[in-house]
């Protein structure tokens, strides 16, 4: 039931998100760039909950903004979250999430391969011509805008995420005493 409700607040979470990435964070942009707030917190999922339930919040999470967006093809956004879900939660069995250039490590990489990802999407799905420089320029912005926010945010994020990650990697063992 714990986890129920877990899943519920990381709902409004993501909604709150979505509120500062679609109106707050279009204030500040570098370039035009601003940050994306969903791929670190498909990195805070993988890292902190467990597999099963880093993904289905991905999906759901993929396409809310792929219907909100309005794309004709609803998906690429959901597949590319869930793949770094199941990437960081790999990789959380590998590293520290205790060092702050491990997380900033993998918010880097993560940003990599979920632009790169959805940038082969959109150009396989609907056909769009491939302007690499543009696109390299609008990859590093992105991917240095995330990793400050990620530096500046990684006290609350180690916090946050220890204590769902007691919720849901701890194992509880049933001891009887006679």
């Amino acid at each position: 039931m714990k986890k129920v409700g877990i899943g519920i607040i990381t709902y409004l979470v993501f909604i709150i998100l979505y509120f500062l990435q679609t109106n707050f964070f279009s204030w500040f942009t570098i370039g035009g760039v601003s940050p994306n707030l969903f791929i670190i917190f498909a990195i805070f999922l993988g890292l902190f909950t467990n597999n099963y339930f880093a993904i289905v919040m991905s999906v759901i999470m993929g396409l809310t903004i792929d219907f909100e967006i309005g794309k004709q093809f609803v998906g690429p956004t959901a597949i590319m979250l869930t793949i770094i879900s199941i990437l960081v939660s790999y990789l959380d069995k590998n590293f520290s999430k205790d060092s702050k250039i491990t997380i900033l490590l993998l918010v880097s990489l993560g940003t990599i391969v979920f632009e790169i990802g959805l940038y082969g999407l959109n150009i396989f799905v609907f056909k769009y011509t491939s302007e690499m420089s543009t696109f390299l320029k609008i990859l590093a912005v992105e991917v240095a805008y995330n990793i400050v926010l990620t530096y500046v945010l990684y006290n609350l994020i180690r916090k946050i995420g220890s204590k769902i990650e007691r919720m849901f990697k701890e194992k509880h063992l049933l001891t009887r005493y006679f």
